[in-house]
């Protein structure tokens, strides 16, 4: 951050930020970052909301503010919530603080924790909304406001693959296409999302782990509950059966019941085989795509989808591009449906 930086709007960053940290922590409460500054503009205090029945991200800023939060403002990624549930309302506990200004990005569309903000105004604090909402909508949030808009969680499509779309050889060998930077990249997301969903065909064929693995090769803190979908039994001895993470059975192929079944979840990735990528595709549940490409050419094997019915190119998914980076060799492209809204 440069000197220049409007310091609301450098504080709302770091909110974001911060907010990070909440990511797969806070479900299915949302993951919420928050700042607080002194009376001279000084950060006091920073926090994300803690897993369920723990503090919410205003609250955990307030305590390491302290007293320096007494006529000082808060930065938050969201809008205080003004309920009591496992946790009492972050309203209030602004008021507690001496806080006479509140800053937020978003307003909260839960119309049970909604209403900080009124109640803010009407004991005299300033309250200030919209603050770099569209950089909150896109960050952590976003599967959060996807659930609250949709009613399910948003489900991410990630793959590797080569630069002609192959997934593994044709011996079936996969190990490895994509890089350490990559991969360490993909173990890092799986410690911040809900669940990682595969059929019942990758275990058989693969037996995955599908843990989040820190660069040492031990556990990272938060592990994404493991789903296997499909009909097919599972042996006993399975690595997705450990007790390393969590692991869901759905018996179903249908994608739209996959998605009742994981209703209490916000953030979901697809790791699954082709077949059953191509049913979530068809179905239209496909929010976003986290692809990565390695520079590596195979001429055969598995691609990364099939079965999807489009017969012509006039029939072909298309997506438009968010964000493309360079992760050692490989690149990470991610990608959103491209709606006809966006044409």
């Amino acid at each position: 951050m440069t000197g220049s930086l409007d310091p609301i709007d450098a504080a709302m960053r770091r909110a974001i930020e911060a907010s990070v940290a909440a990511r797969g922590v806070s479900t299915p409460n949302p993951p919420v970052g928050a700042v607080v500054l002194d009376r001279d503009g000084l950060v006091a205090g920073v926090g994300a909301t803690a897993a369920p029945g723990g503090p919410h991200a205003e609250v955990v800023a307030l305590a390491q503010a302290g007293e320096r939060a007494r006529g000082g403002t808060a930065v938050v990624t969201l809008e205080p919530c003004d309920h009591t549930g496992r946790t009492g309302p972050c309203s209030q506990a602004l008021l507690r603080a001496g806080v006479v200004r509140v800053v937020h990005a978003l307003g909260d569309p839960n119309p049970l924790a909604a209403g900080g903000a009124e109640t803010l105004r009407r004991a005299g604090v300033e309250v200030r909304s919209g603050v770099l909402a569209d950089l909150a909508a896109a960050g952590p949030m976003r599967a959060w406001l996807h659930r609250q808009r949709t009613g399910r969680p948003m489900l991410t499509w990630k793959y590797a693959a080569t630069l002609d779309g192959r997934t593994a050889a044709p011996d079936s060998t996969s190990r490895w296409i994509t890089g350490e930077i990559a991969r360490a990249h993909v173990h890092a997301e799986r410690a911040r999302v809900d669940a990682v969903v595969v059929g019942t065909g990758t275990v058989l064929a693969d037996d995955p782990v599908l843990t989040a693995r820190l660069p040492d090769g031990s556990l990272a803190a938060h592990q994404p509950v493991r789903v296997v979908v499909g009909l097919r039994d599972i042996p006993a001895g399975s690595r997705i059966l450990d007790d390393s993470a969590p692991t869901r059975i759905v018996r179903t192929r249908d994608p739209l019941a996959v998605t009742a079944a994981l209703a209490d979840l916000t953030d979901v990735v697809l790791e699954g085989g082709s077949t059953l990528t191509g049913a979530f595709l068809s179905a239209g549940l496909v929010d976003r795509v986290t692809a990565y490409i390695a520079p590596v050419v195979l001429g055969e094997g598995p691609t990364a989808v099939r079965g999807t019915g489009v017969g012509t190119i006039a029939e072909a998914m298309r997506f438009r591009r968010e964000s493309v980076e360079a992760l050692g060799d490989d690149l990470l492209v991610q990608l959103a449906p491209l709606r006809s809204s966006d044409h």
